[in-house]
């Protein structure tokens, strides 16, 4: 995902391991790997990262940016201008500035780059790896299983949207424990009219700094709890 909201740094602070799920299709149209909402005096605002769209059901690490107009530049300019007024605004663009001087147009690499170098501003720690790395075939529910067990893991923590595809019951039955994200949406200090937890965590970043890191706390809880 592109700068992605709280919830997901959530995730990753549960996890031991977080793997970047980067050998799967890009979705077509809109997508929350390529665009991300920011919130200010204008009401919400869409960041998007332009890429070159190629060959059909092609995977986000075979995507690249397109570097036909300086987006990194243009993305810079809009964030100082929404977040001016918070007072942390240079800490969050001093970690945008450094993940947009990294030397990839990868779509996969760079949002890839862009969680790891937020996750270390809030000191959250974890053992990244990428699933395209791993060797990994096949699909759907059985390919999730195999990279858990891949990493010797026996929970799998997963997002909301899980709930539409993934095999509960493969997993019991392979003694993996599946758990959905209760997220707490805690609030925060935030410009501009009532509070939103759905924009990027550049947000949280800008308005209330490395002291961000209490607002990422939401536990998790088993599948069959969550699904009840």
């Amino acid at each position: 995902m592109f700068f992605p909201w709280v919830g997901l740094f959530e995730q990753l602070r549960l996890a031991d391991v977080f793997v970047h799920y980067d050998d799967v299709q890009l979705p077509q149209g809109r997508t929350f790997i390529t665009r991300v909402q920011l919130k200010g005096a204008d009401g919400v605002h869409w960041l998007t990262m332009p890429v070159q769209r190629g060959k059909h059901l092609a995977r986000i690490n075979d995507t690249n940016t397109s570097e036909e107009q300086n987006w990194r530049q243009a993305h810079l300019k809009t964030l100082r201008h929404m977040y001016a007024k918070t007072p942390f605004c240079k800490a969050m663009l001093d970690v945008v500035e450094l993940v947009y001087s990294m030397n990839t147009t990868n779509v996969a690499a760079l949002n890839a780059i862009a969680i790891e170098h937020i996750a270390a501003f809030f000191d959250l720690e974890c053992d990244f790896r990428t699933s395209s790395r791993l060797g990994i075939s096949g699909a759907s529910s059985q390919r999730l299983l195999e990279l858990v067990q891949r990493l010797d893991g026996t929970v799998y923590v997963t997002g909301h949207g899980a709930r539409n595809y993934l095999d509960h019951e493969l997993f019991d039955a392979s003694g993996v424990r599946v758990e959905y994200m209760r997220y707490n949406q805690t609030e925060y200090n935030q410009l501009y009219g009532s509070f939103t937890p759905f924009v990027s965590i550049l947000d949280l970043m800008a308005n209330e700094g490395k002291d961000g890191r209490r607002v990422i706390a939401s536990p998790s809880i088993y599948w069959k709890d969550f699904i009840t």
